[in-house]
């Protein structure tokens, strides 16, 4: 599975690369403006070169199916690892398919964003999306079970051979990672105050404080020996 972290602060990106863990970014303009980016294009360029050849998903800011096409067309030349997030119905109901499907027609690569359903996540695949992002917190939020959604989309995928990755986003807790993983997702979109939170677990600093005492104690007594030897 692979982990993109869901964030536009380029010092977390930055350190969490340095772990080794990232293979991509997510972003759109309410996380940009939280990590006080004002101005889209240039903070999508410096999160393109920062993440090198790893995806970056930039969300389009229109209701306007029209309007989505032009933007995303917009968004593609900023970087060739540019994914142009476009939602899989926008706020009027109206299917968006038809600029998933052209966008990926003229070569642009897109994460169908949004998705609460095995039906919408099939619909965004066979519309040629790269990526389908199924909303776990959301879909739990109408208290249905989001890993048996990404369980049945993944074997969907399998079974006839479509390419596209599942990226499992709106992640409320950690638990919500394990939960995606274990279900089968490509991709889970962290944000980053959760990555701190998976690393650490005071029992293992206990046992390794533990390691570090007795290994002091076992250094003290071969010196001793060696002296007396």
């Amino acid at each position: 599975m692979k982990i993109f972290i869901d964030s536009a602060d380029q010092r977390e990106i930055q350190r969490w690369l340095g772990e080794g863990i990232i293979d991509g970014v997510t972003t759109n303009p309410s996380i940009m403006l939280k990590d006080g980016v004002y101005d889209i294009e240039a903070g999508a360029k410096r999160l393109c070169r920062l993440v090198g050849d790893r995806p970056c998903s930039i969300e389009v800011t229109t209701n306007d199916r029209k309007q989505m096409l032009e933007q995303a067309r917009v968004f593609a030349r900023w970087g060739s690892n540019i994914i142009v997030k476009i939602p899989v119905v926008n706020e009027c109901g109206d299917s968006c398919l038809s600029v998933i499907n052209t966008l990926t027609s003229e070569g642009v690569a897109v994460n169908a964003t949004a998705i609460l359903s095995f039906n919408q996540a099939l619909l965004a695949t066979k519309a040629g999306a790269t990526y389908v992002s199924i909303f776990a917190g959301r879909v739990a939020d109408e208290g249905n079970d989001s890993s048996q959604v990404i369980r049945n989309v993944r074997r969907w995928i399998e079974d006839w051979g479509y390419a596209s990755e599942i990226i499992v986003g709106s992640v409320r807790g950690v638990i919500d990672v394990q939960n995606a993983a274990l279900a089968g997702a490509h991709i889970v979109t962290i944000p980053p105050q959760f990555l701190p939170k998976m690393i650490d677990h005071k029992y293992t600093r206990e046992t390794v404080a533990q390691f570090v005492r007795d290994a002091e104690k076992a250094l003290k007594e071969i010196e001793e020996v060696r002296l007396r030897a």
